[in-house]
């Protein structure tokens, strides 16, 4: 079977039984600081778990895109080289959500397994939780799997929790014999040997952990379930290897034809390596994600560097793995047409990232060449060393210890492994799944529906308390309806009043936790315990510039892939009441006659006034009427398309302008790159457009009394300037080299002699450019001759080692300077004839100079023993 045909038998299976489909959320999480990436398909329902929204529909089925490249079982040097290890993984699910239990969840796993796959139950074994009794019967009454395989373990294996506190229950996990002889199964081989493969986990999810540790029930009980898409298909198609199945080959192929190396050539484990995470390199990039140097960007870099890195393995040396992008597209863009909205872009930033990490390679090389310069025969390249080669310029630690070899030095391994170990918990820490907990006291005053949001029609409206949390004058309130909008899609939260006759707050921020609405503010007067029902009022005026700013976005966004092309896409925003912030998909500076011409398309569309049209309808439609999905946005099954006719559609949930016309005036005031194929274009509208402009107008006015011309002379008269400072400015540099040359020449006339050396230590108020002064020194000296030179530089101490060429065997001022640089608590390096080394105190570079002075003396005399 195909794995387009058994994604869609599961998803079936479970909508015949009165579950609601649910697209899967995408890989970036949103809202959520306790996650890197989405890690199971339960990810997007963790507020319904916390009790903070409701959800959907009470039987769910999905298939969440997932990514792990951390935690005990997701190891990421694991991934190619066993057969089952990914860092992008699909996960079949389908949740209960205080509907039905144990029961049908076993039942219903067994029935798909078994009758609808035909799974041979004679390798298949049931693991539950030791003190979950009620599992076991339910496993021995409902099926027929035989006693004898379903086996109780303890709270590690068998006993699934959120975090710390929170929701958690026992779980029923369903396990796969692989191994090649049926007959030789044993229950001892379950959850230790890897021929016993987990294919499903069912988690019944019934108690809440407190922070004293102790299970108290929960309201309502939930069912949560996984199952490993890629290792069904290939348990399916009877391979062992999930690289085995349709969702790998063609990539594996397709690497096999660009690098023209066979899929054995060593052990195919570069070949696996680059098909997987290219997988989660396409998804994270479509969902918004970008590589960078911290956080989430900092494992895509990683990522992509580990995959560029075994591609150097198949002798690529060119960028080659965004061209994988294509056979994915056709493995999995049915399924996920996120990836063909996206496909420029993501075969951009890979390509981009490919080209850098060459370069980083090279200059790795580079760095190590100095390390090895630095050690004596027989040395020892450091374990941090070793590791900052990994982890900063992509040096796997064989390479490493390859380039040693041939220069006779040895690596220490044990330090290289400690470094590892402390990446990887960092990386388990950072992406481990935590609940952060509501540490308000809330007070409720009503019950009932709460957060109805009806500010789309409304500014004001009687509203009813629900419940409130106060910590000194700053105070939470969540009501039954408002019409201040919370901060989400970059549109800022509201501001605004609240009141009652006897109480009054000030609301400085609307945001969301879950389905609340909260409104936050400073408590004025009154008492919120006393008050049932307030007026809800929002500062119009500052909603109207939000709408003017939100509704420019649009138009901006639609302009620029005008301008630029298609593969230009929102990467984030900010809508503001004084200005908006947009950030798109291009890998180059916009020229500024690209800038003008947006500029003008935005403002023609403003002076056509043209009304701004909002609707409803369900996801599959308005994308299909050409409406824009937005990167990293989460959309349900109803959404809200905000239409200018004849120019943009797309899908917002935001506040918009009435009529472009509206607007105003439009005027991009920036343009600047924000990451690896990111730019940022920031703007004004209206009254703050046109200030804008007039305070320009007033420093050109300015600019022109100061140079006594017109506007139309200043670019000539600002060259001329120019010209006359630069030709100054050498006339300076001449001045001051001869004054360097002659300070020299008088400095090696009065230098200490060693013998036949002629050693000059000295501390410089005025010494100009350092190298500069060393060159010079090297120059006028010839042979025969050190010197050591102290300044301070911007407030820092900085010294310079200079050497003729025929002393570098028994002075070499890198690592004079070294030494030196750490007596001034510093550091530096360099040649072995020119070297620099700066420090933190200016107090210690007489002593510094010392004891510099003294080391190149003891070297001297050491040489000419």
């Amino acid at each position: 079977m195909t794995s387009k045909e058994i994604r869609r038998q599961f998803l079936d299976f479970f909508l015949e039984k009165e579950h609601t489909f649910v697209r899967s959320s995408p890989v970036v999480p949103l809202g959520d600081p306790t996650l890197l990436f989405i890690n199971a398909g339960m990810n997007q329902f963790k507020p319904v778990f916390l009790g903070q929204s409701e959800p959907v529909a009470p039987r769910v089925v999905n298939t969440q895109k997932c990514i792990r490249v951390s935690g005990k079982h997701n190891d990421l040097e694991e991934v190619g080289v066993d057969d089952y290890h990914h860092t992008f993984f699909e996960m079949l699910g389908n949740w209960s959500f205080g509907d039905y239990y144990k029961q049908e969840a076993i039942q219903w796993a067994w029935e798909l397994l078994t009758e609808v796959w035909k799974i041979d139950k004679q390798r298949l074994w049931v693991t539950i939780y030791e003190e979950d009794d009620e599992a076991g019967e339910l496993w021995a009454k409902f099926t027929d799997i035989p006693d004898e395989r379903i086996l109780k373990f303890g709270t590690k294996d068998n006993f699934w929790e959120m975090g710390d506190t929170g929701p958690c229950g026992p779980c029923s996990e369903i396990h796969y014999y692989s191994g090649d002889d049926p007959a030789h199964q044993s229950a001892s081989g379950v959850n230790r040997d890897p021929d016993y493969r987990e294919i499903w986990n069912l988690v019944f999810i019934q108690y809440n952990r407190q922070q004293d540790g102790t299970l108290t029930d929960l309201p309502r009980r939930h069912v949560d379930t996984g199952a490993g898409f890629e290792r069904i298909v290939a348990l399916l198609n009877g391979h062992q290897s999930n690289y085995e199945t349709d969702l790998f080959i063609p990539l594996l192929r397709q690497i096999v034809k660009l690098t023209g190396k066979p899929l054995d050539y060593k052990a195919g484990v570069p070949h696996r390596v680059i098909a997987d995470h290219l997988r989660m390199l396409s998804f994270s990039i479509a969902d918004g994600a970008l590589p960078g140097n911290e956080g989430r960007g900092y494992v895509l870099r990683r990522v992509l560097r580990r995959a560029a890195r075994f591609g150097r393995l198949l002798e690529m040396r060119e960028p080659f793995i965004f061209e994988l992008v294509d056979p994915l597209i056709e493995i999995m863009g049915e399924a996920f047409p996120e990836i063909i909205d996206k496909k420029a872009h993501i075969k951009r930033v890979i390509r981009s990232e490919e080209i850098s990490f060459g370069e980083t390679l090279d200059r790795g090389l580079e760095i190590f060449a100095r390390l090895s310069a630095e050690l004596k025969p027989g040395g020892t390249i450091t374990g941090k060393d070793a590791f900052k080669l990994y982890d900063t310029y992509g040096f796997p630690l064989d390479l490493t210890q390859l380039l040693a070899r041939e220069k006779g030095f040895s690596v220490d391994i044990s330090g290289f492994d400690e470094c590892m170990q402390v990446q990887r918990e960092r990386a388990r820490a950072a992406g481990k799944f935590t609940r952060i907990d509501d540490e308000r006291e809330w007070t409720v005053v009503t019950k009932g529906p709460a957060s109805e949001f009806i500010g789309y029609e409304q500014t004001s409206v009687t509203a009813t308390i629900r419940k409130y949390a106060q910590s000194g004058e700053q105070l939470d309130i969540i009501l039954d309806k408002t019409p201040f909008y919370p901060e989400q899609g970059g549109q800022v939260g509201d501001r605004g009043i609240l009141k009652a006759d006897t109480m009054r707050i000030v609301v400085t921020d609307t945001f969301k936790t879950g389905d609340d609405i909260i409104h936050r503010g400073t408590l004025e007067s009154g008492n919120p315990g006393a008050v049932r029902t307030v007026e809800a009022e929002i500062d119009t005026e500052r909603r109207t510039r939000i709408r003017l700013n939100h509704t420019a976005t649009h138009l901006l966004h639609k302009a620029l892939k005008m301008v630029l092309g298609e593969h230009v896409n929102q990467a984030g925003s900010l809508v503001s009441p004084d200005r908006l912030r947009f950030d798109l998909t291009h890998f180059e500076q916009l020229s500024r006659a690209d800038l003008k011409k947006t500029e003008y398309l935005v403002n023609a569309e403003i002076r056509k006034n043209r009304s701004v049209k909002t609707t409803v309808t369900d996801y599959k439609s308005a994308v299909g009427s050409g409406a824009t999905a937005l990167f990293g946005e989460k959309y349900g099954s109803s959404v809200r398309v905000v239409e200018v006719p004849g120019f943009s559609r797309e899908l917002c949930g935001g506040t918009h302008a009435s009529r472009t016309g509206d607007i105003g005036i439009f005027k991009i005031i920036s343009e600047s790159a924000l990451a690896a194929g990111v730019r940022r274009i920031e703007a004004l509208t209206g009254d703050a457009a046109l200030e804008f402009i007039q305070t320009q107008e007033s420093l050109i006015e300015k600019v022109k009394s100061r140079l006594k011309c017109s506007h139309t002379e200043i670019p000539d008269r600002i060259d001329t300037l120019l010209e006359q400072r630069h030709a100054l400015e050498k006339e300076l540099e001449t001045i001051k080299k001869s004054g360097q040359a002659d300070v020299m020449a008088d400095l090696l006339t009065h230098g200490e002699s060693i013998g036949d050396v002629r050693l000059v230590v000295i501390r410089l108020e005025n010494s100009g450019d350092l190298k500069e002064l060393g060159d010079i020194f090297r120059t006028k000296a010839q042979h025969r001759a050190v010197a050591l030179v102290g300044a301070v530089r911007n407030d820092k101490p900085m010294v310079l080692c200079a050497v003729t060429d025929d002393l570098t065997n028994a002075v070499r001022a890198g690592e004079i300077v070294k030494q030196v640089g750490a007596q001034m608590g510093g550091g530096g390096g360099g040649r072995p004839h020119l070297a620099t080394a700066g420090g933190r105190d200016i107090k210690l570079l007489d002593a510094a100079l010392e004891f510099g002075a003294k080391l190149i003396r003891e070297k001297l005399q050491k040489a000419a023993d």
